[in-house]
């Protein structure tokens, strides 16, 4: 007999349109798909359905679906709230495989090796069941959203891509601003202001573009406004490389 699995989907930014046909695939031949949603919403009965799970809705049966609470609005690391809820996230993942779910999507915005939950839900299953195999769906990333509705070009030559979260400190962020490259910064949020400075300090931020909820039907894309103080905690800010001329970069 094969081994069962659990398979990290990535589900894009938030469009339904935008899961590739293998995920899409993935997520029919599943006996379960689980999906994020906030751990103090579910304690209370009310939550609201997540991003991953509104983009998964048009392909999936609702009664193949299943909600797993995690401490998605911790931002103090490795805290021991969030430790019980992979814990526990993990332990219902493992009771659905012992009940004879052979295979378990878990769907994830953007792409499950980016900045993603399943990462930590994976290690906490193969922690429990070491013969569960893990796989990974990849899925279009927020900035490549980003990139596509401004019509900002990501990289092009030689240029370098830089991907980085704001939670990192504005001293990496800086460091890459001051490169040849692209600057991807994602998660802005409350530092917003600050990256605000650092674009103008290395004279980035004319070009900057500023995506709010990109993905979804209330999208907001354009360029950075200093002033903003409506940004969601997934926000995503591409800082193009500075091109001169056609080609020049290769």
């Amino acid at each position: 007999m094969s081994a069962p699995t659990l398979t990290g989907v990535g589900v894009g930014p938030g469009d339904p349109e935008l899961l590739t046909l293998k995920a899409v695939r993935v997520l029919r031949e599943a006996d379960l798909v689980v999906v994020p949603v906030m751990d103090r919403l579910a304690a209370d009965g009310d939550a609201p359905p997540g991003r991953a799970e509104t983009t998964v809705l048009p392909h999936v049966d609702a009664d193949r679906l299943r909600r797993l609470p995690f401490a998605l609005d911790d931002r103090g690391g490795v805290t021991a709230r969030r430790e019980r809820a992979w814990d526990a996230a993990a332990r219902a993942v493992v009771a659905a495989l012992d009940g004879g779910a052979a295979s378990i999507a878990f769907a994830t915005i953007g792409d499950p090796n980016v900045y993603s939950t399943f990462g930590y839900l994976a290690q906490s299953v193969r922690a429990l069941r070491p013969a569960v195999e893990v796989r990974t769906v990849p899925g279009v990333t927020a900035m490549q959203e980003l990139a596509a509705r401004s019509g900002v070009p990501l990289c092009e030559g030689r240029e370098p891509l830089t991907l980085l979260p704001a939670t990192a400190g504005l001293a990496l962020v800086s460091d890459a601003l001051a490169g040849p490259g692209t600057v991807v910064v994602y998660k802005g949020w409350r530092r917003h202001p600050e990256l605000v400075d650092e674009l103008r300090r290395h004279d980035r931020l004319p070009d900057a573009v500023l995506g709010r909820s990109v993905g979804l039907p209330g999208e907001r894309i354009g360029p950075v406004d200093a002033a903003a103080d409506d940004l969601p905690y997934l926000s995503t800010l591409l800082v193009p490389a500075r091109r001169d001329r056609r080609g020049g970069k290769l």
